[in-house]
């Protein structure tokens, strides 16, 4: 039986927290910042806005004491990128070299450009680091729903501890080494989801669902092995896996927002109304990326126009669509 500590209490690090107690294997505790964030949970048994109708048992301890890391064998990062160098320096003084460290996290560290996993290596010293990534949606883990992930370390005994005690019945790990490919594809993919929302608030169909989704998986993997990936891992769960998911269900932020965004509701509204929406945080820092390692991304490119410049959306696919005619690179 693992002592397992899961930082955030989200969609994501509840639906874990769920499953890791339902599992009958584990003494589980969330952590939230929020106090009051708790006592709803506990008033309702449930977290009604990111889970609603799956119940929280009792048993999972929940506090806003952060000191609650110390002692534990798994502590699980499920915070928002923006936040995460924030969270992992008040865990960081209760972290011993023996806890094996996982972050769920997908997006870019926005003004460093950083991987997730490198900013906690920054913050936290140790080689026992785990990325976990894959087509998963809190809503469907927390309810017992078939998934299957991938936990990538460059420490093999790691992941594998992490594949041992949060694999489940519902829930089958994979291993893989390839961390800079396992974080780029769950980062990348929100971009991508973005923008097939759009295209679905504009009313475009299947077809150009299919092409957005085929040439974003190619311009992921194209960054992805300039920054150190291998391309792939991109044909996995992490890559094409995660993006099937992540544009196609109505589960998904990115996507949700990008309909908004299509219908005439600017970027700044729709992510206010939607929550948290990584490819909105992640597509600038992306682009960035992409400019600094001279990587041609140019569906990033025109979804940045669109957030931050007031592009026009259907002017953003004209220059998409225009662009000087090629073979076809897979």
């Amino acid at each position: 039986m693992a002592n397992i500590v899961i930082l955030g209490s989200g969609g994501f690090g509840l639906s874990l927290a769920i499953m890791a107690e339902n599992s009958g294997k584990h003494n589980v505790t969330v952590w939230s910042k929020f106090q009051s964030e708790i006592d709803e949970i506990r008033a309702h048994g449930e977290h009604i806005q990111k889970l609603p109708g799956v119940p929280v048992s009792e048993k999972i301890v929940m506090t806003s004491d952060i000191s609650c890391v110390k002692g534990c064998d798994m502590v699980i990062f499920g915070i928002p990128s923006s936040f995460l160098r924030d969270v992992a320096k008040l865990a960081a003084p209760y972290i011993d070299e023996k806890m094996v460290i996982v972050n769920t996290g997908k997006g870019l560290e926005e003004g460093s450009l950083k991987l997730l996993s490198e900013v906690l290596s920054e913050e936290i010293k140790s080689d026992k680091i785990v990325v976990l990534s894959g087509p998963s949606h809190a809503e469907e883990v927390a309810r017992g729903i078939p998934t299957t992930v991938v936990a990538a370390s460059r420490n093999h005994e790691a992941a594998q501890y992490v594949q041992t005690e949060l694999g489940t019945g519902t829930m089958r790990i994979y291993l893989n080494d390839d961390v800079v490919g396992c974080e780029m594809g769950g980062a990348l993919k929100n971009i991508i989801a973005l923008c097939a929302g759009i295209c679905d608030g504009l009313g475009y169909g299947d077809n150009t669902k299919a092409a957005l989704m085929t040439r974003g998986i190619h311009e992921i993997a194209v960054l992805g092995a300039a920054a150190g990936a291998q391309k792939a891992t991109f044909g996995g769960l992490t890559g094409i896996g995660d993006l099937i998911v992540t544009c196609t269900s109505m589960h998904s932020r990115n996507r949700r927002a990008g309909i908004l965004i299509g219908q005439g509701v600017s970027p700044d509204e729709a992510v206010k109304r939607v929550g948290t929406v990584e490819g909105y945080f992640c597509c600038k820092a992306a682009y960035n990326l992409s400019k600094r390692l001279g990587v041609e991304m140019p569906i990033t490119e025109q979804l940045n126009e669109v957030l931050f410049n007031g592009g026009d959306i259907r002017k953003a696919l004209g220059v998409l669509m225009n662009r000087p005619l090629v073979y076809e690179e897979v």
